[in-house]
């Protein structure tokens, strides 16, 4: 579903957007934020839910969501706008749970089961019956049929079907999460469990009901611009291409400076510091057998799923500053009385932000996506906006790191270029799932000497929770972005 405007993108986008204008234009917010479920469902006819009731349910925890606050309570009264004060103010960090499943949206998918479609021709040779190793296929009615009970989910009927008249039917945030962090609360419904989700956002984007949610902090943001505070934007690599066709790097600058923000930094400078660096402790550590490998750490839930399921590899983790908050730290040296937001792609920088080692160097995170609304709440046009500012603080290599493969290889190219008597072997993986494997054979002593980049999005960043266009579109605008960099790699200081 990436890169396809359904239903639930819209409904998102107009909470946001709506979010973003009870910050920038409300005289009552309590009133206003308890009208707004009524603004945003406003017919008797539903979009997509089967009342009016139930849509009205689910916007208005979406919009708890999007102004930071957590979902109600299924079991008490509780208005939409209670504890708004918490979250009226203009700094407020995030406190996990990050991704929250909507109780009223979710839908009780089959978990995981095979069932029989009205493609089955009951053929003579009823080979998903001689192929089932526990006798739980029949014929009902001159159809196959499979009994739930004696399933054991192994899937052979499914493959010897010569009709593909056997659907496996699974649920998709469970399919999207590369940790199993989906479980089942007492009624059937999705669950995250906390404790082993990494907060990569997958399940979020692969929901087609819309019932899982982050977090936002567009209002506390808005809050702390009209304070008169000042802001300065970093953006992620994986920006350009995300707000249209027509809206170029340097015209997405002078937009975000017209919404309000003091200045706008790349986000891809503190990435060509940390390639520098990195490659150096490849060279000083990997390349001499002090460490059996490197692992990169700029991917928060990356990070999240060594600590969490490979203790061994902690001490193989980079130790250098990701990308965001070495361009934050880089920021606040020549601004010391700026606040820095950081502008991208992923869900799970929402978290690193709030970790006490990084507070007081990012104070707000917030995703493309989310930066719509706030366009949107302005009424600015970002495709009509007449460039005035020049994006061209990094180099190709640092640009290179909002897609897959990306870091690593501006890695291994300062590598070659700093160290040329150095061999350099490059890995990488993306999806949680392919990381999971990766780390699995560097336990295993089968990955020494090598640099291993991870990536928890297929795709990379470009394919990040908080993104606006399809991941092949916004690969091929950052791979563009970066051949347009004046230097290749940054220089050895």
């Amino acid at each position: 579903m990436r890169g396809i405007d359904t239903q639930v993108r819209k409904v998102r986008k107009r909470v946001f957007k709506e979010v973003a204008d009870l910050a920038y234009h409300s005289d009552n917010l309590i009133d206003d934020m308890e009208a707004l479920p009524y603004k945003l469902v406003n017919t008797d006819n539903p979009d997509y839910w089967e009342s009016v009731y139930r849509e009205r349910a689910v916007v208005r925890e979406r919009i708890r969501l999007a102004m930071g606050m957590s979902l109600r309570p299924e079991n008490a009264p509780v208005h939409v706008s209670q504890g708004v004060e918490e979250s009226n103010i203009a700094e407020k960090y995030y406190e996990p749970p990050l991704m929250q499943v909507i109780p009223s949206a979710c839908n009780k998918c089959p978990e995981n089961s095979y069932i029989v479609t009205d493609k089955c021709m009951g053929c003579l040779a009823h080979p998903c019956r001689e192929v089932c190793p526990r006798g739980a296929i029949s014929m009902v009615q001159g159809k196959s049929y499979i009994d739930p009970e004696k399933c054991i989910k192994c899937g052979k009927c499914k493959s010897v079907c010569p009709y593909d008249a056997i659907s496996h039917q699974v649920r998709p945030c469970a399919a999207a999460c590369g940790v199993n962090a989906i479980k089942n609360d007492e009624q059937g419904r999705a669950r995250i469990d906390n404790d082993m989700c990494v907060s990569c956002g997958q399940c979020m984007v692969s929901c087609p009901f819309g019932a899982i949610a982050d977090k936002s902090q567009i209002f506390q943001l808005i809050r702390a611009m009209q304070s008169g505070r000042k802001i300065i934007a970093q953006v992620a690599p994986a920006f350009v291409g995300q707000f249209g066709k027509g809206v170029t790097p340097d015209r997405f600058k002078t937009a975000l400076k017209e919404l309000g923000f003091a200045d706008v930094y790349e986000t891809a400078i503190g990435a060509d510091m940390g390639a520098i660096a990195e490659a150096k402790h490849y060279v000083e550590e990997v390349a001499t057998g002090e460490l059996p490998f490197l692992l990169t750490s700029c991917c928060p839930s990356w990070s999240m799923l060594a600590k969490k399921f490979f203790p061994e590899t902690i001490g193989s983790i980079s130790n250098e500053l990701t990308p965001m908050v070495a361009t934050a730290r880089m920021i606040k040296k020549e601004h010391p009385d700026a606040s820095v937001v950081f502008i991208g792609p992923c869900a799970s920088k929402k978290l690193e932000a709030s970790r006490r080692t990084v507070r007081s160097d990012v104070d707000f995170v917030i995703t493309f996506e989310e930066l719509v609304g706030m366009f949107e709440a302005k009424g600015i046009l970002i495709e009509e906006i007449e460039a005035m500012d020049h994006m061209e603080d990094a180099t190709g290599a640092g640009r290179g790191y909002g897609v897959a493969g990306g870091v690593a290889s501006a890695i291994e190219e300062c590598i070659r270029e700093y160290y040329p008597d150095v061999d350099v072997n490059i890995e990488h993986a993306e999806s949680l799932a392919e990381c999971k494997k990766m780390l699995m054979l560097a336990k295993a002593g089968k990955k020494n000497g090598c640099l291993i980049e991870g990536m928890a999005c297929p795709g990379g960043c470009v394919a990040g929770a908080g993104t606006n266009i399809a991941i092949v579109q916004a690969t091929k605008e950052v791979n563009a972005f970066k051949k347009e960099a004046g230097k290749k790699i940054p220089d050895l200081e």
